[in-house]
C-alpha cells in the first residue's frame, strides 16, 4: 500500500515537472560582423516553445539606449516559434556588445540574456 502510494506521488511529481512553458533560442548571440555606419541594424532572435503551456514574454531590457528589443505580444503556444526583434543604431562607429535580458513565465529560466555584437565602420 505505501508502495503504491510512493509511486503514484512519485509519477505526479514527475508529471508536473514536465508541464510547463519551456523556452529556447535558435541562437544566444546575434554578430553582426562588420557593417557599415548607418546600415539596417535590425536582427531577430528566433524564441520556441519546447514545453506544453503557452510562454509569455513578458518584458525585455537592454544594456543600453542604442540597442531597442521589440517583444512578441501575443503568447507562443506550445511548439511554436516568435520573434524577438532587436534594433542597434549603426550611427556610431566602432565594436559593439550589447546584451538584452528577456523576462518569460518559464519556470526554470524566467530570465535569459541574449547578446549582440559586431563593428560599425566608419563612412
Amino acid at each position: 500500500m505505501m508502495k503504491n502510494i510512493l509511486l503514484s506521488f512519485t509519477l505526479f511529481l514527475g508529471f508536473a515537472a514536465l508541464s510547463a512553458q519551456e523556452i529556447s533560442f535558435e541562437q544566444e548571440v546575434i554578430d553582426y560582423g562588420q557593417i557599415e555606419q548607418g546600415s539596417n541594424g535590425v536582427r531577430s532572435f528566433v524564441v520556441k516553445n519546447t514545453g506544453d503551456k503557452p510562454l509569455l514574454i513578458k518584458s525585455i531590457s537592454s544594456s543600453c539606449g542604442c540597442t531597442i528589443p521589440e517583444k512578441p505580444e501575443k503568447p507562443i503556444l506550445p511548439g511554436q516559434t516568435g520573434e524577438i526583434k532587436v534594433s542597434y543604431n549603426t550611427e556610431h562607429p566602432g565594436k559593439f556588445s550589447k546584451s538584452i535580458t528577456v523576462y518569460s513565465n518559464d519556470e526554470k529560466s524566467a530570465r535569459k540574456i541574449l547578446r549582440i555584437r559586431g563593428e560599425v565602420l566608419s563612412k
